[in-house]
């Protein structure tokens, strides 16, 4: 008998704490479902203020049907679904954070690279700007040199020529002297073979003899020394 109501106590005892906690735990499981839609709700609002709603509109709109299905089953008493759906709409607002964030990241790389190029690309036309001004002061450079070259030999021709000028004048306003002339005679005198013939005729004797022959060449040479 004492057995039997020992164990019809603790029944009834077990029974009451059932009862008791069911209560309790039946309150935790809403807190739970609140708290996992209040936290699902944030991070689809920081989705949508950072653009995901452009970015990733499909993964946005899962998150905000989960959301509401959320919270319709914790209207209906549905709490542990309520928690499942509420954490579905936080993992869809993740990835639409995410892949918002992805397209962000792509388009400032882009821009920097953009930026990096037009820096490059601003600096190589600095650099050729520079390199062509450099080149045009050396042409300038050699231009005037040569100029300066062809200005000196100009004035040198025209030194020579002014030069040539004066002598000439000076040549031209002298008298030259009078030429001198030298006149050489050269006389040649030949003079002939006396022959002498005698004949004897009877008591007569002729002499015959012929006159000396002379003849006489005279050369004159005349020199004219300037």
């Amino acid at each position: 008998m004492l057995g039997d109501r020992l164990f019809a106590s603790l029944v009834a005892s077990s029974a009451m704490a059932l009862v008791i906690a069911t209560p309790a735990l039946a309150n935790k499981t809403a807190d739970r479902a609140r708290e996992a839609i209040a936290a699902a709700d944030a991070k689809i609002h920081t989705a949508e203020s950072i653009g995901a709603g452009t970015d990733s509109p499909r993964d946005t709109a899962q998150a905000q049907a989960a959301l509401a299905s959320a919270r319709e089953d914790l209207a209906s008493g549905r709490k542990e679904a309520a928690i499942h759906e509420a954490i579905r709409a936080s993992a869809l607002a993740d990835t639409a954070i995410g892949t918002s964030q992805q397209h962000k990241d792509n388009a400032v790389a882009s821009a920097r690279e953009a930026q990096s190029a037009t820096a490059d690309a601003a600096r190589d036309q600095v650099a050729a700007a520079h390199d062509q001004a450099a080149a045009a002061q050396q042409q300038t450079v050699e231009a005037n040199a040569r100029a300066q070259t062809a200005q000196q030999s100009a004035a040198a021709a025209a030194t020579d020529a002014a030069a040539a000028r004066n002598a000439a004048v000076l040549a031209a306003a002298q008298t030259p002297p009078a030429p001198q002339i030298e006149t050489s005679v050269t006389t040649q005198q030949t003079v002939g073979v006396h022959h002498s013939t005698r004949t004897r005729m009877k008591r007569r004797t002729t002499t015959t003899g012929a006159a000396p022959a002379s003849s006489t060449q005279i050369t004159t040479t005349t020199k004219v020394n300037p």
